[in-house]
């Protein structure tokens, strides 16, 4: 039997892991600093802390593995 308690624990913490999987990350090629989408949609222009312009979207550290037919 789940209380109410552990319900709303529940839906909370998988509210949180649901809201920060669509959190891109990307990186200054120059610097390598690392910005979220929202951090970088706050700024008036794209640019990063060194000036720079360039930014690559870094990948997640989880790894996939697909199984061979």
């Amino acid at each position: 039997m789940i209380t109410m308690v552990e319900e709303n624990f529940e839906t909370e913490s998988a509210e949180q892991i649901h809201n920060e999987t669509f959190d891109v990350i990307y990186s200054c090629l120059r610097c390598g600093t690392n910005a979220t989408n929202t951090e970088l949609s706050r700024l008036p222009e794209i640019k990063c802390i060194c000036g720079f312009r360039v930014f690559t979207k870094a990948r997640p550290p989880v790894v996939k593995t697909v199984k061979a037919i």
